[in-house]
């Protein structure tokens, strides 16, 4: 069962992706390129919105049956 913990723990590592991407200002302080008139610098941000939640939501659902054996 330990070993089961573990393998999910490494899951919660992706986290860590958007928090990275988002302290990183120098790669995305610009304003070029436009999308639909709106610089790089907003709409980058924008996608880390979308891609945060897909990516909290794919963790989610690889770890929401840990621990679940061990109660009654």
């Amino acid at each position: 069962m330990n070993a089961h913990k573990s393998k999910v723990g490494r899951w919660y590592w992706l986290l860590l992706v958007p928090c990275l991407a988002m302290l990183a200002i120098p790669l995305y302080n610009r304003d070029e390129p436009r999308l639909f008139g709106f610089p790089f610098f907003y709409w980058y941000q924008f996608l880390w919105v979308v891609l945060s939640a897909a990516i909290t939501g794919w963790v989610y659902s690889k770890v929401r049956h840990v621990g679940e054996e061990d109660e009654p």
